[in-house]
C-alpha cells in the first residue's frame, strides 16, 4: 500500500488570492459607512488604530478634473507623525479616485477619531515601501493574497503633515 502523498506549500509558490463577495456587496459596504458617518454627525464610522490593527480616517482631495472636494473612508495606521494607508480600491483592478486626485493634487486634509489635520499624501518607494507594507502584513488581513488580485500592484500612500505655513 502507498504512503499518502503529503501535499507542501512552497515558499515562492504564487499566492491564491481569497476569496472576496460579488462587489456589489463591497460597494454596498462603502456607501453604509459613509451614510453611518454623515448621518451621526461624524460621531461614529471612524475609529483609531491599535497596536496591531488598523484604523479608519476620512480623506478629503480635490477632484483631478472636476476641482470638487472629494471624500472616502479608508484604513490606515501611524508611522511616527505619518499616516499610511493603501490604494488599493476594494481590490479591484483599477486605482482609486482618491489616489488619482490625490497624485495630481498632494495636498488634502484628513478627519481622524480626534480631529483633523492638513496633510500632503505621496507614495512610498524603495526599502520605505517594503517597511510599510510588512507592517500592513503583519494586521493579518492576508495582504499579499488580496494583492494577487491588482496585477499593477497596490501604492502604499504616505499622508505627511503639511507645514503650517502651507495650509
Amino acid at each position: 500500500m502507498a504512503a499518502p502523498a503529503i501535499m507542501r506549500v512552497m515558499p515562492d509558490a504564487p499566492k491564491r488570492s481569497p476569496r472576496l463577495p460579488p462587489r456589489w456587496v463591497v460597494v454596498s459596504a462603502w456607501v453604509i459607512h459613509r451614510a453611518i458617518h454623515r448621518v451621526s454627525g461624524g460621531r461614529k464610522g471612524l475609529w483609531p488604530p491599535k497596536p496591531n490593527r488598523w484604523g479608519t480616517m476620512r480623506l478629503t482631495t480635490v477632484g483631478r478634473r472636476s476641482g470638487k472636494e472629494r471624500s472616502v473612508i479608508l484604513g490606515y495606521y501611524e508611522d511616527g507623525p505619518n499616516l499610511v494607508t493603501l490604494a488599493m480600491n476594494g481590490w479591484a483592478e483599477a486605482e482609486p479616485a482618491w489616489w488619482l486626485n490625490l497624485q495630481a493634487h498632494p495636498d488634502a486634509n484628513v478627519e481622524l477619531p480626534g480631529g483633523s489635520r492638513a496633510i500632503r499624501g505621496r507614495a512610498a518607494e524603495g526599502d520605505e515601501h517594503e517597511r510599510l507594507w510588512s507592517r500592513w502584513r503583519e494586521m493579518g488581513d492576508d495582504l499579499d493574497g488580496y494583492s494577487t488580485r491588482r496585477p499593477s500592484g497596490t501604492a502604499v500612500v504616505v499622508l505627511e503633515p503639511r507645514p503650517a505655513r502651507q495650509r
